[in-house]
């Protein structure tokens, strides 16, 4: 059997480089919620870890063990906000300079950050490119070779896929035993690393990937047994605007990962509605993709302690208020 990319003990590791840096997120709970889905549920709330999302737990997982000639040369790396903000933080935390290539339709709130995080220091910028027209992974390769820097990718890297198991390290610590976890899908990185904490550590557990119903490329990419690349989908979660899962990632998600399932954005939109109305919770669309699933009907796991990861809270209010409105 082919040797996946991360291992749990690759997990463990992660977990000890971001000890005392990243938030030890809540789990929340709901009583109504868990009466509407007839199931326990425990949201992971990575909407409240650093830069507002699971991302920092990969980014700082990854720059944390560059060398020190690396990191006085800096990083690049291409996102859509969340995997930018987060790089953008661990740099600055790590004093090294960093470069994030970002698509031009990113949410305000996601470039603002960014910048914000990578302040006046030398050698760090922003980059903006059209996610319909240009190869962000291309751009973001030039770039790294002009200036000798590393490239650290939102994914497809196993010490980005090992930091992302981390939630799922800690859901599970402080839930204890669970029979399914939910969690959204882009490039896989964050199902890949949890899938591989939650089945080792509950070997019977049922691992349930969530994209949005125009971006289903990883649940195509199941029904046919190999990568399937797709256009850039239109959807309002736009942390999963991918167009296919990782060379790392998908092999994980074959072997580990029950079923993928697909929302679609009016469910997105209903589940913000939820998540604000009764938890008080501001979640971005891409962060309610797993718990739409549940929330919505698209799996019934009435009986069931569920896991649920939150992935994300970086939203602009403006946004956020046209999504309340319509």
């Amino acid at each position: 059997m082919t040797e996946l990319a991360i291992t749990f003990d690759d997990v463990l590791s992660a977990a000890e480089r971001l000890k005392g840096v990243a938030h030890r997120t809540p789990v929340l709970t709901s009583r109504h919620l868990d009466e509407r889905t007839g199931a326990r549920v425990f949201f992971k709330a990575e909407h409240l870890q650093r830069s507002g999302a699971f991302k920092f737990r990969g980014a700082y997982s990854t720059l944390s063990r560059l060398t020190p000639e690396q990191r006085q040369r800096g990083v690049v790396g291409f996102s859509s906000g969340n995997h930018a903000q987060a790089v953008a933080l661990a740099a600055q935390l790590l004093d090294m300079p960093s470069v994030l290539v970002m698509p031009r339709d990113a949410p305000a709130a996601k470039l603002a950050a960014t910048r914000g995080y990578q302040g006046r220091r030398p050698g760090s910028e922003v980059v903006l490119y059209d996610r319909l027209t240009e190869d962000r992974a291309a751009l973001c390769a030039r770039i790294a070779a002009e200036r000798g820097a590393t490239v650290v990718p939102p994914y497809d890297h196993p010490d980005v896929m090992a930091g992302q198991g981390t939630a799922a390290l800690e859901l599970i610590e402080q839930a204890g035993p669970l029979d399914a976890l939910l969690v959204c899908v882009g490039g896989g990185g964050l199902i890949s690393g949890c899938a591989v904490a939650a089945t080792h550590l509950l070997p019977g557990i049922a691992v349930h990937g969530v994209e949005p119903e125009a971006g289903n490329d990883t649940q195509q990419s199941l029904a046919a047994g190999r990568l399937v690349s797709i256009a850039v989908p239109q959807t309002i979660a736009d942390g999963a605007q991918t167009t296919s899962s990782g060379a790392l990632t998908f092999p994980v998600i074959q072997r580990l990962v029950r079923s993928i399932v697909t929302v679609t954005d009016a469910q997105l939109v209903a589940t913000m509605r939820t998540l604000a109305g009764r938890m008080k919770q501001v979640v971005e669309p891409t962060g309610c993709l797993a718990a739409a699933a549940l929330l919505e009907g698209v799996l019934d796991l009435r009986g069931a302690r569920v896991g649920v990861v939150l992935s994300g809270g970086n939203v602009d209010l403006a946004r956020l208020a046209q999504f309340f409105a319509d």
